[in-house]
């Protein structure tokens, strides 16, 4: 009986014994050289679920273990917070940059201060829904997360890019912006030939190719109407002034700033100077809603101080800076201080 038990002992001294040697060397083997493990790891990977669509999915990311990092570029994105509070006190991600066709696009107060500008006929939501039976709403960007880093140039229209050679440059970038009655052919080695998205109202419209984002930044009521109409009957033929009553463009490429983003580029970024925003900063603040990386082309006086359009032979012809109802200098020292903080990137 004593030996049955001293052999049944010593069986499961050496079965523990067993165990932890066998937990030791799974242990040990598990543990990875630091140098050994891959210097990236996967961008974005999906997780399927149940009883949803092929958009509908939880995407997680490696990049969101870095504190406030915020897209897919090698350098800082313009959304991560710390870098300048400057701009994290300005800076509103939630701003929905353009109309969606959505009841709740506009809130009130945006809404009467954005009437208020000049004097229009008719209400916004009859304006709106008839405007959205000509151009479709635009698609929601289902997953950010997913895409690859994206890069604007914001190109202005001043005669400091003469001889600038920024041409490829400028092509080179995801998204380029260009506005008004800007010009390309003939000057393509300082401006580039490619656009992706035209900001202009009625009274600086062009015609655009099929493949451009026409981007209406309405000023009025009445601005919204003559796009109805631009697209479809041509039968707005004046605002203020005499108008193009037809404008080429693609349909469903078309996008109308939000009065709302109007209003928040004044209140917060303009802070107030001026009456209302140029199409300029506009177009700057629109770009780093879109983008993850801005960089900006011809802003500001050319090199003698004068300032007009690359395009114009008469350097006194656009002199912006004495519009009084823009506030041109305080513009300016925005844009410089965005360059200044690293939010974007300032060609001159």
């Amino acid at each position: 009986m004593m030996l049955r038990r001293k052999l049944y002992l010593g069986a499961l001294i050496g079965a523990i014994l067993f165990l932890l040697i066998a937990a030791h060397t799974i242990q040990k083997a598990s543990v990875v050289p630091i140098t050994a493990l891959p210097t990236a790891l996967p961008r974005d990977v999906r997780i399927p679920m149940e009883n949803k669509t092929p958009l509908q999915t939880v995407i997680t990311d490696s990049r969101r273990v870095v504190p406030g990092h915020s897209c897919n570029c090698s350098h800082n994105c313009i959304a991560d917070k710390g870098v300048s509070e400057w701009f994290d006190q300005r800076y509103d991600h939630k701003q929905q940059p353009y109309l969606t066709g959505r009841n709740d696009d506009i809130d009130p107060l945006s809404l009467k201060w954005w009437l208020s500008l000049q004097s229009s006929d008719g209400m916004i939501k009859d304006v709106t829904q008839k405007m959205f039976k000509i151009i479709p709403p635009p698609p929601e960007d289902k997953m950010p997360w997913q895409r690859p880093c994206r890069t604007c140039a914001v190109v202005g229209n001043s005669g400091n890019l003469l001889r600038s050679k920024y041409g490829a440059l400028i092509d080179s970038h995801s998204f380029v912006i260009r506005m008004n009655k800007a010009v390309t052919v003939g000057f393509e080695e300082d401006v580039g030939n490619r656009t992706t998205h035209h900001f202009m109202y009625p009274e600086s419209a062009i015609d655009l190719r099929p493949d451009v984002h026409l981007v209406l930044l309405p000023f009025k009521l009445k601005d919204m109407q003559w796009l109805s109409s631009a697209l479809s009957t041509g039968e707005i033929k004046m605002t203020y002034m005499r108008v193009k009553n037809r404008v080429e463009a693609d349909k469903d490429k078309v996008i109308v700033v939000n009065p709302a983003f109007f209003k928040y580029t004044h209140d917060k970024w303009t802070e107030r100077h001026g009456r209302y925003p140029s199409t300029g900063i506009v177009a700057i603040m629109f770009a780093l809603h879109l983008c993850d990386e801005v960089s900006v082309f011809g802003y500001g006086a050319d090199k003698q101080g004068n300032w007009h359009h690359y395009w114009e032979y008469n350097r006194y012809a656009g002199a912006f800076r004495k519009t009084g109802v823009h506030n041109a200098d305080f513009e300016t020292e925005i844009i410089q201080r965005l360059n200044k903080e690293g939010k974007i990137k300032l060609h001159r």
